[in-house]
């Protein structure tokens, strides 16, 4: 059997914050770095206030748009008043990937011990793309892309990796 070929796919990043910008983005920067040196697309890069309804638009936005295949969220994850995203994302979910949020703590715990239980890291899948909402900081945009999404946002990874299944996403819609 001859070994797989990278497929490159479409990916959208927004950071949300009351008080970035592009200038000082620097978890935005940090996962737009590992989308091009791993070879795939940056579909499109905003940035959004803590804002239920702004999250929401520009979320829907991106699920509409035939270039993008993953949305990455980063900001807006914590337990704060101000953290929204997961209030956000998660109604726009069909389906929840639990896994995610539990291999992310996982890598945390690691490195940040007990404190990874301030973050809500989670992911879903809306409208046959995938939505992972990381943390605002760096750091956890490095562990999210290094040691899970690299990997499952490469059609080579065995034994199994998101990008395969991505055409079946939408089966149960088409149902309907």
């Amino acid at each position: 059997m001859s070994e797989r070929q990278f497929i490159s796919i479409g990916i959208a990043v927004i950071t949300i914050s009351d008080t970035r910008t592009l200038l000082d983005d620097k978890s935005g920067d940090t996962l737009c770095e590992r989308i091009f040196s791993n070879g795939h697309r940056l579909a499109d890069r905003t940035i959004v206030k803590d804002d239920v309804r702004k999250i929401r638009a520009a979320t829907r936005r991106y699920l509409t748009d035939r270039n993008v295949d993953v949305i990455i969220s980063t900001g807006g994850t914590g337990l704060t008043g101000r953290d929204v995203t997961i209030e956000a994302m998660r109604p726009l979910f069909e389906k929840e990937i639990e896994g995610f949020s539990t291999v992310f703590h996982m890598i945390s715990f690691k490195k940040i011990s007990t404190s990874t239980m301030q973050s809500r890291a989670t992911a879903g899948v809306a409208k046959g793309k995938y939505i992972f909402c990381l943390p605002g900081s760096p750091g956890a945009c490095r562990d999210g892309w290094d040691e899970i999404l690299v990997h499952q946002l490469d059609y080579r990874n065995k034994p199994c990796n998101f990008v395969e299944i991505m055409p079946r996403l939408e089966e149960g819609l088409r149902r309907k």
